[in-house]
């Protein structure tokens, strides 16, 4: 029985619309929300996806390379963003938070990596902005939040944090006891940011040996990053 002539090419198409549907969208080289580490051992040649967060060693490297080729003295502060893209080995694209002369500034980095060789190499690395010392965001101020004005703040933002343990230090600083001053609790924060300064007013709950006080503080922080405790009353 002889075949048909149509056969062949409506099998062909059958079969490319089966298996088309059946790929998942990272095996094309796309980025999806849904995207893990184990998504990116599958990526197609070439595209680009979510890296995985254990990237410091490479951050450091990118980093201690500059320093060395333009006697620079970059310090890595933290990775910002990380992608992979599959070439022969990985191309990781970094963004770096670094400080430079007590400035943060943000950085690309690539680097090329072939694991089966121990080879690695800065492919780039450029400059991109500088980072403020702090912004409304960074503090949780929200967008529609607009206006100056004393706004509450999560008590666990790290600005925040450091502008209470430099209230307990200067406090420690200016107290004549033999037990060191403590912090325990920030019990509530509010925060006033404009072009050149933030102003932190808090209530903290300190420990000094047995004993647990509690101070109104009023910090100040510095565009250049420095803070200044302002006011200090006790609460009784």
């Amino acid at each position: 029985m002889r075949a048909s002539p149509f056969f062949f090419p409506i099998a062909a198409v059958t079969f490319l619309l089966f298996s088309s549907s059946a790929i998942p969208d990272h095996n094309l080289g796309f980025c999806s929300d849904h995207q893990n580490s184990t998504d990116i051992e599958m990526a197609t040649l070439g595209g680009l996806h979510d890296s995985n967060p254990e990237l410091e060693s490479l951050a450091r490297f990118a980093v201690d390379h500059h320093n060395s080729n333009q006697n620079a003295l970059l310090e890595l502060v933290r990775v910002v963003k990380a992608q992979e893209q599959v070439v022969s080995g990985t191309l990781h694209h970094l963004t770096l938070e670094v400080v430079d002369a007590g400035k943060k500034k943000l950085y690309e980095a690539k680097i090329w990596v072939k694991p089966w060789l121990n080879f690695k190499e800065v492919q780039e690395f450029k400059y991109v902005k500088d980072v403020p010392c702090f912004t409304s965001s960074d503090l949780g101020v929200k967008k529609d939040e607009e206006g100056p004005g004393w706004k509450s703040v999560p008590v666990h933002d790290p600005v925040v944090q450091d502008a209470a343990q430099h209230a307990v230090q200067t406090i420690q600083s200016r107290s004549n006891s033999l037990f060191p001053y403590e912090l325990s609790e920030i019990v509530h924060a509010n925060a006033e940011v404009d072009e050149t300064s933030a102003k932190f007013d808090m209530l903290l709950k300190v420990k000094r040996g047995e004993k647990e006080e509690k101070f109104k503080v009023e910090v100040h922080k510095n565009n250049e990053g420095g803070f200044h405790l302002n006011k200090m009353n006790a609460d009784h």
